[in-house]
């Protein structure tokens, strides 16, 4: 039976790879068509094991399966996921052990600065790279590996989606979006970095081939097939699989003077460019160079995003406290404007545990009022987000000597109406929400690319532009008050 469905239309599956959950979308993509549908969706739970966190990447790729086999016959197959993580492999392309979750604590400080001496300090790896200093990036990882038997046996660093495409199809290779994410690329040559290579401690020989989105990889193996029921000629399409760069790619924007806010457990905020920002200035107020789709930078910052507010859901549930969310919003709304606030990306909000004590614990510190309710709690949340999205937006168009237009908030995030509207209204800018699935849409619309279905990344937003019912809000309230919150939390 072929995949194909109407004139020039291609059938395409996009898997899409999250923090907390998978899912396989089916995707119709063409000249004039943008449709998508959930196939199948899946639960990503971490495992500690002693002191290590891992991904339970095996359950992951059996989700991917049973995904495959639910969306049935399709023409091309992608992968996004988050960044960073990574997968070793042997010789023999087996995997050495589950990959270890970017909120692993074994990237220290001592790691860390031991990089840094390697490579002649935090500025010059700034300068290699361009990549905002996290302490969870590739580069640290690998350097925490340094030493262990695991990395000793490896023959190749996979990247998440790299991983899973390995294991469809047999192909071994780097997807430049995901790659400029490792601390191990150079931002300016758009090729592995030897300077970064080496401060990590590893050989370059366990760095893949780099692989550009729109392209394909490769057939499915046999077994694969077998096993989904798909035809034997489905490819393995390369997408844009960092899932920000996807999530980029897809935003519905008309102009060149916009923003954008991906936004789901993090929120990236940022701006889009043609060439890196390797100032100071740039590296000091924790800024990123990262590939994008047809040359584009992808000038951002990552900013704690609804993680904290899915952590507090999370341990109210555990603790008995009702945490529905349409609930607590509605309380959120009704709840004392700025009586506290925080700044999320404080490095105490990193680890899962009980966000709703170290807020409580923040305002202590900041001589703030803690939160009284799960409402109030909710509040300060979604404020502090967005005085953290108009912090990082304006500092970036500083940075880069630009001016902000329309801010487009793609992702989950979208979905929220309060961090929306108060995003906007922080900013003094409009923001237009949607689409929520920005990611998976991304992913689908890179594999018309591979398929010849559409000729840029101008042509690709104008579709998602045309075939989405997007949510415009108006910037209103007391700018003022807005301001003095900024001032209040450091975010000014």
């Amino acid at each position: 039976m072929s995949a194909r469905s109407g004139p020039g239309a291609r059938r395409v599956a996009a898997v899409d790879l999250g923090a907390t959950s998978g899912r396989v979308m089916v995707g119709l993509v063409g000249a004039d068509t943008l449709q998508l549908t959930e196939a199948h969706r899946f639960e990503n739970r971490p495992v500690q094991v002693g002191e290590a966190l891992h991904w339970d990447v095996l359950a992951l790729y059996q989700g991917v399966l049973d995904g495959l086999r639910a969306a049935g016959p399709v023409d091309s197959v992608g992968v996004d996921s988050w960044a960073v993580d990574y997968g070793l492999v042997d010789a023999d392309g087996v995997l050495l052990g589950n990959p270890r979750h970017y909120r692993d604590p074994r990237t220290t400080p001592e790691v860390v600065e031991g990089v840094w001496k390697r490579i002649g300090g935090a500025e010059a790896l700034y300068q290699a790279t361009g990549l905002q200093h996290l302490p969870f990036n590739t580069v640290f990882q690998l350097a925490a590996a340094r030493g262990s038997a695991q990395l000793a046996a490896a023959r190749a660093v996979l990247l998440i989606p790299d991983l899973i495409g390995h294991w469809l199809s047999g192909t071994v290779g780097a997807e430049s979006t995901n790659a400029s994410t490792t601390g191990l690329f150079d931002a300016t040559t758009r090729s592995w970095s030897p300077a970064a290579v080496e401060a990590a401690g590893i050989a370059s020989s366990l760095l893949p081939p780099l692989r550009e989105p729109g392209t394909f990889a490769g057939p499915l193996l046999p077994r694969v097939t077998e096993h989904t029921g798909l035809a034997a000629d489905t490819r393995l399409a390369i997408v844009a699989s960092h899932d920000t760069a996807s999530a980029v790619a897809a935003v519905p924007a008309t102009g060149p003077e916009f923003a954008y806010i991906s936004c789901g457990t993090w929120s990236l905020a940022g701006i889009e460019l043609t060439t890196p920002v390797l100032t100071e200035a740039s590296r000091q107020a924790g800024f990123t160079n990262e590939l994008g789709v047809d040359g584009t930078i992808r000038y951002l910052r990552n900013v704690m995003g609804l993680w904290l507010l899915n952590e507090s859901r999370r341990v109210w549930q555990d603790h008995g406290i009702p945490a529905d969310l349409e609930t607590l919003l509605a309380q959120a709304a009704a709840a004392e404007p700025f009586a506290c606030l925080i700044d999320p990306n404080d490095p105490r909000f990193l680890p899962p545990g009980d966000i709703p004590d170290r807020i409580r614990r923040f305002c202590a510190d900041t001589g703030q009022p803690p939160p009284p309710t799960p409402g109030a709690t909710v509040r300060c949340i979604l404020e502090s987000l967005a005085l953290a999205h108009r912090h990082t937006l304006r500092q970036a168009a500083t940075l880069a000597h630009r001016s902000l237009g329309t801010v487009h908030l793609v992702g989950g995030g979208s979905h929220n109406a309060l961090l929306c509207q108060w995003t906007a209204d922080a900013l003094g800018l409009p923001v237009i929400a949607g689409p929520a699935e920005a990611t998976a849409v991304g992913n689908v619309l890179m594999q018309g690319r591979a398929h010849g279905l559409l000729a840029d990344l101008a042509a690709m937003r104008h579709l998602v532009a045309a075939s989405h019912r997007l949510c415009r809000y108006e910037p209103s309230g007391d700018e003022a008050a807005w301001d003095h919150a900024a001032e209040r939390v450091g975010l000014g």
